[in-house]
């Protein structure tokens, strides 16, 4: 699968960013919920892990997630579900573990039935759907890393990968939250990285989003506010999902507020 080689693309260049980083870096907090580097490290190797026992099959799966998805049913934090599995893990021994796991679930993921079904949190899903999501989230995750370092990240066209995801998930956007789902989705235009033009839906004058590729994908990711970008927006129902967006499963999530999520090497100038 192509899409296993541009998740292994996304961990490299993440990879590459904090690889250039003293070590003091793993205790720094990111504007993601206070989240330190450690924290979204460990998040994305156990959820690689979890990945890649889903494709050596429902047993594996359960076996590693059942422990993890009783503490999160009891109430306790996301992160509760990694702290143990990581026994301790930490700083560069973690990182060096996240780099080789992510290899080897490219790896695996390169060799899979992409039309496959495997487990996850939820509803199964296909293996290309399965490496789809590992690669957003190394994507969004990294933004907070990015951010906090005020590192612009190399992008490229893998990045189409997820904003189909954003664009295919309009509806699960209003689902998530009991609402009623529009009839008519908005027609997306986009402008890749490469700056070819990509295009989704009937092309529609009244209900459209239009902009940068990357600007998008921050929005369904929930990295930005769609205040904080620069796509143009039209129609009551391009601004109602615009203002919710979510292209992950889980609960309801509130997008971040407008002007929190941002690299920090804009701060001065924000300031000033």
């Amino acid at each position: 699968m192509r899409q296993a080689e541009d998740f292994r693309e996304e961990s490299r260049v993440l990879a590459a960013c904090i690889a250039r980083q003293p070590q003091e870096i793993y205790g720094m907090q990111t504007q993601f919920k206070g989240w330190t580097v450690e924290d979204v490290l460990g998040h994305l190797h156990f959820f690689n892990a979890a990945a890649a026992a889903a494709l050596e099959g429902p047993s594996a799966f359960h076996t590693m997630m059942g422990p993890a998805l009783e503490r999160l049913d009891a109430g306790r934090s996301i992160l509760s579900l990694q702290r143990p599995w990581l026994n301790g893990l930490g700083g560069a021994a973690l990182f060096e573990a996240w780099m080789q796991g992510s290899e080897q679930l490219a790896d695996a993921f390169a060799q899979a039935d992409p039309k496959s079904r495997v487990c996850w949190v939820g509803p199964d899903m296909s293996a290309l759907s399965a490496v789809t999501a590992r690669q957003m989230e190394t994507w969004a995750h990294g933004q907070a890393i990015f951010d906090l370092l005020g590192a612009t990240r190399p992008e490229s066209d893998r990045i189409r990968n997820i904003v189909h995801l954003g664009v295919v998930t309009f509806g699960w956007s209003f689902q998530v939250r009991g609402q009623e789902v529009p009839p008519v989705p908005p027609q997306v235009r986009l402008e890749a990285p490469s700056g070819e033009v990509w295009s989704w839906n009937a092309p529609d004058e009244a209900n459209r989003i239009e902009g940068q590729a990357v600007e998008f994908a921050q929005v369904v990711t929930q990295v930005r506010n769609l205040a904080d970008t620069g796509l143009r927006v039209t129609g009551a129902t391009a601004g109602a999902w615009m203002a919710q967006a979510q292209c992950f499963a889980g609960p309801p999530e509130t997008p971040p507020a407008p002007g929190t999520r941002y690299a920090m090497a804009e701060q001065g100038q924000r300031e000033a």
